[in-house]
């Protein structure tokens, strides 16, 4: 690799050829250093945003001593005057300069890109075309882009729509360079601002009734919680594998044996599994347990809060979600996992034994694993014939006793237990129990758990002695809440992939 000396500069940054634009970058970015511009300053007094002082803006009475710096969007020189757009994180504004006020820098302005980071100072204006604009009175270059912007062109015609040219849209390009789709695709930006507002708004739900916010190992020695394959790391010092978690649910429980009356954490996990549009191996979760209540209590807490989010987010409880109207207003529509399925399907499968029910899963043509047990074949059924018909929020209540090893039993009903998901738009939106809180009962159920991993499924839980013994000092009834803050984004932001809620999904190699 050559290095200029006198620059700084290195002919060749990157393992590519450079191209005829990028190579014209840094012949300028040379010039600029040559004129004794710094093109990377330490820092600059920024003072306002776009979108305040579009807002703000009054023709009687323009803003003086304005200090805003953005992206340069877009260009038109005309010689002793020139215009441009400059992006910053609430807006476009348009920039008006002229030669006779900025001397050298104006000079220096023809060295400039669409995609150069500038600040500038002044005062605002209305243009004759009647387009809100700052008048600059000094301007600085705040980095110089050594890279071209797939710039998006808009237009508003004549009916106010706005038209999109050239978009960058090609969506695996998009996830890898996640940085230029913020830049250039401002709805984007817009639904990890919503994603904020989103977690936000759970926290201030979860506050006011003073549940505490707490942290659990991400590294742990067993993994649980869930029905997940880990992945697996080794630590050198004790010479011992760790499990990232899978869910942070064993920890939680710890805590409610320990005093607390209401515990949750935003947790990341981490399940070994394909992905697709609902499924990113690292993901982020949100549990909830509080002691004293059960999963019917737990049913009108999550209609409170999800209706919650919605005001805070959108304003209103009706959301528009694909082609569907999504009404979050409680209360929400419950069915029991069994009449879910029979009303959809006309097949009564509650008393029915393994071997019937994988008779009825090929009659109704839903592909099982052979050596399913009864829970994951119920599953199957309710995955592919029913929840995608579940648009309007709904609780599916009552599970098999085989899918839910953490759960209690049903206080009235044998061989389920007191569980309920809420589904909303065809897709799982959130997990609660009444949680197991007898140790002999939930020994047994992990025992149960071990046959299941002797005939190969990898996914059934491990049996934890230390959350046993956790057990054996006496939990309080408890009732306990997972929801997929990923999932819910997606919601709420009307996105149909996960890898659109996430700023770095997981791609595969280059």
């Amino acid at each position: 690799m050559n290095d200029d000396t006198k620059t700084g500069i290195h002919e060749k940054s990157y393992s590519e050829e450079l191209n005829e634009l990028m190579l014209r970058r840094r012949e300028e970015l040379a010039e600029l250093i040559a004129r004794g511009i710094n093109p990377y300053p330490y820092q600059f007094d920024r003072q306002n945003y776009t979108k305040e002082l579009i807002e703000n803006f009054k023709d009687d009475s323009p803003q003086h001593d304005i200090s805003v710096a953005g992206r340069i969007m877009s260009i038109r020189r005309m010689g002793k005057a020139s215009f441009c757009h400059i992006q910053d994180l609430t807006g476009k504004i348009q920039v008006y300069l002229k030669k006779d006020e900025l001397g050298e820098i104006y000079d220096a302005f023809r060295l400039m890109d669409i995609g150069d980071i500038i600040g500038v100072k002044g005062y605002s204006f209305r243009t004759k075309m009647g387009e809100i604009s700052i008048h600059a009175q000094s301007l600085e270059l705040l980095s110089k882009s050594l890279r071209p912007l797939p710039i998006v062109k808009e237009k508003v015609d004549e009916a106010g729509n706005k038209i999109i040219y050239d978009p960058f849209s090609d969506k695996e390009l998009r996830y890898r360079q996640r940085y230029v789709d913020l830049i250039v695709n401002s709805d984007v930006r817009e639904v990890f601002v919503k994603r904020s507002k989103i977690m936000s708004a759970i926290r201030e739900f979860f506050n006011e009734r003073d549940y505490l916010e707490v942290e659990t190992p991400i590294l742990q020695p067993l993994y649980g919680g869930a029905f997940a394959r880990p992945f697996v790391t080794h630590h050198n010092a004790l010479d011992i594998d760790l499990y990232l978690r899978i869910a942070d649910e064993l920890y939680l429980k710890r805590l409610i044996v320990g005093g607390y009356d209401g515990v949750y954490e935003f947790a990341k996990d981490f399940r070994n599994e394909g992905m697709d549009k609902t499924h990113n191996p690292e993901f982020t979760m949100l549990e909830l347990y509080v002691a004293y209540k059960d999963y019917i209590w737990m049913m009108e807490l999550v209609e409170q809060m999800i209706s919650h989010i919605a005001l805070k987010v959108h304003g209103t409880t009706k959301i528009k979600v694909g082609n569907n109207e999504i009404d979050f207003t409680p209360p929400w529509t419950r069915l029991t996992m069994f009449d879910a399925i029979k009303q959809f399907t006309g097949r009564d499968i509650s008393n029915l034994t393994e071997v019937e029910l994988h008779k009825v899963a090929k009659e109704l043509h839903v592909d099982v694993d052979p050596n399913a047990n009864g829970g994951k074949v119920i599953d199957g059924i309710f995955g592919e014939l029913v929840e995608p018909k579940l648009i309007q929020p709904t609780f599916i209540t009552d599970y098999p006793i085989e899918m839910s090893p953490l759960a209690k039993k049903h206080r009235s009903k044998e061989g389920v237990v007191e569980r309920f998901e809420a589904i909303v738009n065809g897709s799982e939106l959130c997990n609660a129990f009444s949680e197991l809180n007898d140790p002999l009962d939930q020994r047994a159920r992990f025992e149960e758990q071990a046959k299941l991993r002797a005939r190969g499924d990898e996914e059934a839980n491990v049996l934890d002695e230390d959350f046993l013994r956790a057990l054996e000092y006496g939990m309080p009834p408890t009732a306990g809440l997972g929801i997929g803050i990923d999932r819910l984004t997606m919601l709420m932001t009307n996105q149909d992939s996960i890898r659109d809620v996430l700023f770095f999904p997981q791609m595969k190699p280059e």
